[in-house]
C-alpha cells in the first residue's frame, strides 16, 4: 500500500467520524478512562495485538486506569496517513469491549 500524508482537511473529515480523537500536533491522538488498571491493562495488550496485526504501531501509555495513544506513520516523516486512521478505527471497535470511555 502506497501510504502519501493526508491533508488537512482530509485529517479533519476523518476526525469527524472518530468522537474522542483529536489532532495533537503532527499526530493523532485519544485517551480512555477505564474502570480499573487490570482493565486498561488488558486493553493495552488487545491494542498491541492489533498493532501487530497490521504492523503499525502507536505511541501508548499506561496509566492507572487510562490507556492514551499518539499515532502517526513515520515512514512518511511522520505524517497522518489513511494507515493511522484504520488503527484508530480498530481501537475504536475494542474499547468498548473493555468498558472504556
Amino acid at each position: 500500500m502506497l501510504l502519501e500524508p493526508l491533508s488537512q482537511k482530509e485529517i479533519e473529515d476523518r476526525l469527524a467520524e472518530l468522537p474522542g480523537w483529536s489532532r495533537d500536533g503532527d499526530r493523532i491522538a485519544r485517551s480512555y478512562r477505564l474502570g480499573s488498571h487490570f482493565a486498561a491493562t488488558a486493553m493495552v495488550v488487545h491494542i498491541a495485538q492489533v498493532q501487530d496485526e497490521l504492523d503499525h504501531h502507536s505511541d501508548l501509555t499506561l496509566g492507572y486506569n487510562t490507556v492514551s495513544l499518539t499515532v502517526n506513520t513515520h515512514s512518511v516523516g511522520g505524517a497522518v496517513t489513511e494507515r493511522d486512521f484504520e488503527l484508530a478505527r480498530r481501537v475504536e471497535e475494542l474499547a468498548p469491549g473493555h468498558g472504556a470511555s
